[in-house]
């Protein structure tokens, strides 16, 4: 059929919007591209004289052509596969491959994983590693208790009666403007000596512990000084766990007052800000100090609340939210008249990290009007509680009211929800400066097992929004023995530098009576933990006998990674734990919720599916089938599984026990043999304990072959499988030089480079000089064409990697190259396994003019064919390429190779950025499949500061560390209130200030963010197809076929006439984004189960300490007489911070 000439303007007969089949009724399948009449599968090009290799004459007009039928495209098709088939078989060696191997069968042995036998060894060694951590911690919580018992309380110790190390010292003493170099310290500090310890990444001082005590804490109060006094005796036995167990890392005991004691001693890792550091927030801590809560906080906005009042409130929100945990539930409502929810959440949620941040963007948008309504607040409070329909921790109970006060005790509503049994404590918060009288706040909490706390500032928010902790500790408590149980924390950043970890806690009681015959203590000391680096634990998983596409995961009860390939955070901040879902680690699926909850519910399991997976660099998608393995860890939360694909059911183990062939093979990783048998990369592996590592891989292979002219590959400090395998497929590989490639000519052929990678680590590139341009990782496990090749059969196409922010390829000296390797797959009896990939590196620009004669209508002779001007003919991709554009793209959607000149710059990019409107039609005609995830780990850089809360030039506006800063107060206290009332009413930002700024972090550090992830990969079409592409006034003919046995699409397509043909661009980049849609998340809520025990009721608590403190309205003398104090230089000394809770401590 001929295809008239066209002009903008000019349409198809007929509206056709679709593709459509090309000719007859249905897509075709692929033609048998081995047609017998296509002759043996030999490199076409090879039969072509050079003559055709070359540039030819411009084409006729292309009035007298037509678009190419689709036999003669499946033609050029079957030229294409032929081609690429026949270059493999002469340069991959696959097949000789096969027999080098079969040839060395004596040299190695072939071992199966046994993946339930396997996946219980490794449960087994995790629960042994944990449980030696059980028992120092259990040592330290006996001993904790003990020594306070007997402690005898102190009411006139003095600072300096108290010798320990102050973690925070050093940087104090550096800092002019610290607390303690401001007023003179007299405190007897220890000056200690430290060495570097591998083990915790740090300098540490195995003679001593170190204390940390939060900044906004005076380190010189009574309790501070009495709850030094007593742990010191903690340090003997931190020193003798040790003894016991030398891999222990850090022992830390977290006080309920505040106070921190931690061994070995090492600094504290001090911000260039202020440290907001209190241990009572870290994720151990709250997990540890009590059973899991479902909270509904009620925040009074009625008109009477306004200025700084409601800042105080939104903030002592935020602080509330930060001391919940994900085995926590949520809701935040603000009332007046009538309640509604501040956020999109209408129930309790889980008080995850992405929940929490959109109650704290909600909470700044309360606004304040109308009158106080408590009834409305709680009425709606215990309507939450009493839900349920819904997931939540069904453990203690609580309510937790800000307000600036009122008259109404609304006994009523108590009476009809909470009374008598009194299963819901509520906690009322006083906030601001007032007159109002608190009884009725008292009342309510004191009849409700709650307590009252004031908020007259913000130095108080920190402390009084944490403090109920100490109450929901009670039952456990009193519960003894029973509540003595450890539990293992999600994954964590540790605040010490060790990075990931876990840690075992153990919650320490308040032994202590009152007196003979008096009840007994029911106040928690604190919580005692013992960190477990997550590194610690993958060394007892196995490394390389999975092969480079197995792995083992191991999850909590929450679904959350606490070992996964992919949990790789960019950026981790302290304050939160590290929580990405298995799900999440993953492409999602029904098999792997299904997978996941049975791990959750702690059974065993097995199970083989067919699943989507990311390739390394995250920019393909395979399908691949996969076996899924999974058994509990007994004594803990955790769950591990095991994934392992097929082909690594079973992998080869090397027996070199001839020594002298060891010597042999040994010499072929030498430099010196790099000429002649090609450049050896060599895997980082830990292959000895003395080998130093280095990201260069020339030093690395330096400092191998050093250590190994010292010792022998079967020395006890070494690991004798990995070497043994290195050395084994070093000589196995040269033999692939000896057999193939040394005697052939690359550049006959247009090949930068030929290839092969091993399981054991080898990487060799021929020749040697094709070594500088080589990218791809020194580990085969980490490289991305390696991977790809064993997931996928025939020959995996990998063009270089491109941003579309970057400048375009430089094609100089013919250097840049495209990777086209397949796997090697060897059957030894019944047992099947692809211990290797190989591959040829294709010169790009040469094999570009190669593909331009293969699909063309040129014969075997000297000249292409040539159309009169009265003759019709079908155009070409090489004669017509001013008309026709004819391209390569592999299964990601990325450009391989294109027949228009002006796009071998773009080779690698996404070709909707080289051809928006035919990426678009393919992907419409279900060429291409879209799959779509989030990054929750990734990095972003920080947002410049908007100027919306600035304030007018001249005007001071304070920040969180200015008002936890005593010398800001007393030179601001004065004329504090006026200014509140002024400003507070104006600004919206005071109290808004990022953690990560107080931290001290830098500026220009990157965040924590999610990012938005396209993947494409080939769809369900597997058929030579024809379609028209229709804009409007301008349509575009193309047809497109799969390549037999390799990952590319060949497409035909006329070029665009007309601008109005760029039609919508995929987009395949990362992009920033805030995620899916929570509040659409939280109606279908992934499967988790909270902890197995709770602790919320014992009949024998006594509630009769309930926070009985009074509010005292500022005084003008007290003010005058501190600004006259700082215009005297006279700095007064703080005072203890006394709260309702310091008080009840002492024994």
């Amino acid at each position: 059929m001929a295809v008239p000439a066209r002009t903008c303007g000019a349409s198809w007969p007929g509206p056709v919007r679709t593709a459509r089949p090309w000719p007859g009724r249905g897509p075709r399948p692929f033609p048998d591209p081995r047609d017998p009449a296509s002759g043996p599968a030999r490199p076409l090009l090879l039969l072509l004289p050079p003559l055709l290799l070359l540039p030819l004459l411009t084409a006729p007009g292309a009035s007298a052509y037509s678009f190419p039928q689709q036999h003669t495209m499946q033609h050029w098709a079957r030229r294409l596969e032929q081609e690429i088939d026949g270059v493999m078989r002469i340069f991959g060696g696959v097949q000789q491959l096969r027999e080098i191997y079969k040839d060395n069968r004596n040299l190695f042995e072939v071992q199966e994983n046994e993946p339930q036998k396997l996946v219980e060894k490794v449960a087994g060694d995790i629960e042994s590693l944990l449980d030696r951590k059980v028992q120092a911690l259990k040592r330290l919580a006996d001993a904790a208790e003990n020594f306070q018992k007997a402690h005898r309380w102190q009411d006139n110790i003095k600072e300096e009666d108290i010798i320990y190390y102050d973690a925070k010292a050093d940087a104090e003493l550096d800092d002019p403007e610290s607390e303690d170099v401001e007023r003179g310290s007299k405190t007897s500090t220890l000056r200690l000596d430290f060495m570097e310890d591998p083990n915790f990444k740090n300098k540490v001082n195995y003679s001593y512990t170190a204390v940390q005590i939060p900044t906004d804490i005076y380190k010189g109060s009574t309790v501070i000084l009495n709850e030094l006094n007593w742990t010191e005796a903690l340090e003997n036995v931190f020193i003798e766990n040790r003894r016991q167990d030398p891999t222990l890392l850090w022992q830390v005991f977290g006080s309920a007052t505040g106070v921190t004691r931690y061994y070995p001693a090492t600094p504290w890792r001090a911000p260039k800000k202020i440290d907001l550091y209190d241990v009572r927030r870290r994720p151990w801590y709250i997990q540890g100090a009590s059973s899991p809560k479902d909270m509904v906080i009620i925040v009074d906005v009625s008109g009477s609340v306004s200025g700084l009042t409601l800042k105080l409130m939104k903030t002592s929100v935020c602080e509330m939210l930060d001391t919940l945990s994900d085995d926590d539930y949520v809701n935040v409502a603000s009332f007046n008249e009538k309640a509604q929810p501040v956020s999109c959440f209408t129930h309790l949620v889980q008080a995850n990290v992405r929940n929490k941040k959109v109650f704290k963007e909600a909470v700044q948008g309360m606004v304040a009007k109308g009158t106080t309504g408590y009834k409305a607040g709680f009425e709606y409070a215990f309507d939450q509680l009493q839900n349920s329909n819904i997931t939540r921790a069904n453990c203690n109970k609580m309510i937790m009211m800000f307000t600036d006060g009122g008259e109404d005790r609304v006994q009523d509503v108590f009476e009809k929800y909470n009374w008598p049994n009194r299963t819901v404590r509520v906690f009322t918060f006083s906030v601001g400066q007032h007159n109002y009288d608190v009884t009725p706040l008292q009342w309510m909490a004191c009849t409700n097992k709650g307590y009252y706390f004031e908020i007259p500032s913000i130095g108080a928010i920190r402390i009084n929004t944490q403090e109920y902790l100490d109450v929901l500790g009670r039952p456990m408590v009193l519960a003894g023995k029973e509540a003595k149980q450890v539990q293992w924390t999600n994954v964590y950043e540790d605040a010490l530098g060790l990075g990931l970890v876990v840690t075992g806690t153990l919650p320490v009681f308040n032994l202590t009576q009152d007196g003979p015959g008096e009840k007994k203590n029911q106040l928690i000391l604190g919580v005692m933990g013992i960190d477990v680096a997550l590194n610690d634990i993958k060394r007892l998983t196995p490394n390389y006998t999975l092969g480079a596409n197995g792995y083992v995961f191991a999850i909590d009860l929450n679904g959350y990674v606490l070992l996964h390939p992919n949990l790789k955070p960019q950026t981790t901040n302290f304050r939160e734990p590290v929580t990405l879902d298995f799900l999440d680690a993953e492409l999602e699926d029904e098999n792997k919720e299904e997978i996941r909850r049975s791990m959750i519910d702690g059974n065993k399991g097995h199970k083989q599916i067919r699943t989507l997976v990311k390739s390394l660099d995250e920019r393909y998608i395979d399908e691949v089938i996969r076996n899924y393995t999974w058994v509990p860890i007994r004594s803990t939360n955790y769950s591990l599984g095991l994934v392992l694909p097929p082909y690594s059911t079973f992998y080869l183990q090397a027996n070199l026990s001839d020594q002298i062939l060891q010597v042999k093979y040994f010499e072929f990783l030498l430099p010196s043999s790099f000429e002649s048998e090609g450049h050896v990369f060599i895997a980082p592996r830990e292959y000895c304990k003395d080998l130093n590592v280095s990201d260069n891989n020339t030093e690395f292979l330096k400092n191998f072959i050093e250590l190994m002219e010292k010792v022998t590959p079967d020395s006890k400090q070494c690991n004798n499988f990995l070497l043994h395998n290195l050395i084994l497929d070093t000589g196995i590989t040269q033999q692939l030089v000896e057999r193939v490639w040394r005697d052939q000519d690359l550049n006959t052929y247009s090949l930068l480079a030929v290839f092969a990678a091993t399981d054991g680590g080898i990487t060799r590139v021929f020749p040697n000089k094709a070594a500088e341009d080589w990218t791809e990782n020194p580990e085969p496990f980490n490289a991305s064409f390696y991977r790809r090749s064993l997931d996928n059969h025939g020959y995996v196409f990998k063009p270089p990697h491109q941003d579309s922010l970057l400048r375009p390829l430089e094609l100089e000296n013919d250097t840049v190259g495209v990777l086209v390797s397949t796997a090697v797959e060897l059957s030894l009896g019944r047992r099947t396994l692809r211990p290797a990939v190989v591959g040829v590196k294709l010169d790009l620009e040469a094999w570009a003019e190669k593909f331009k004669v293969l699909a063309s209508n040129r014969t075997h002779q000297d000249q292409p064919q040539k159309c009169g001007p009265s003759s019709h003919c079908e155009m070409d991709c090489e004669v017509n390429n001013e008309d026709l554009l004819c391209v390569l793209i592999d299964d990601g959607g990325f450009l391989v190779l294109s027949n228009q000149n002006h796009q071998w710059d773009q080779v690698g990019r996404f070709f909707s950025e080289v051809d928006a409107n035919l990426m678009l039609a393919l992907y419409n005609n279900s060429f291409y499949t879209r799959k779509e995830s989030y990054d929750y780990q990734a990095a972003c850089a920080p947002q410049p500061p908007g100027n919306l809360g600035a304030a007018p030039r001249g005007v001071f506006v304070p920040t969180i560390a200015d008002f936890l800063n005593l010398a800001w107060w007393t030179s601001a206290a004065a004329w504090s209130l006026f200014q509140q009332l002024l400003y507070g009413l104006i600004y919206h930002s005071w109290f808004q200030a990022d953690p990560a700024e107080a931290e001290g972090s830098p500026e220009t550090r990157e965040s924590s963010c999610v990012m938005k992830q396209t993947q494409y990969y080939f769809g369900s079409v597997n058929a030579s197809y024809n379609a028209i592409i229709d804009c409007g006034n301008c349509s575009r003919l193309f047809h497109a076929q799969r390549l037999t046995n390799t990952n590319l699409l060949f497409v035909v397509a006329e070029k665009p006439l007309c601008s109005q043909c760029e039609a919508g661009r995929l987009l395949q980049k990362e992009t920033h984004s805030d995620g899916p849609e929570q509040c659409e998340l939280v109606q279908r809520p992934r499967y988790r189960r909270g902890p197995h025990i709770c602790f919320d009721y014992n009949a024998t608590e006594d509630t009769s300490d309930c926070g009985r403190g009074a509010s005292f309205p500022p005084s003008l003398g007290v003010l005058v007489s501190l600004q006259l104090l700082l215009l005297l230089g006279l700095p007064p000394r703080p005072q203890p911070q006394v709260h309702s809770f310091a008080a009840s401590r002492r024994l």
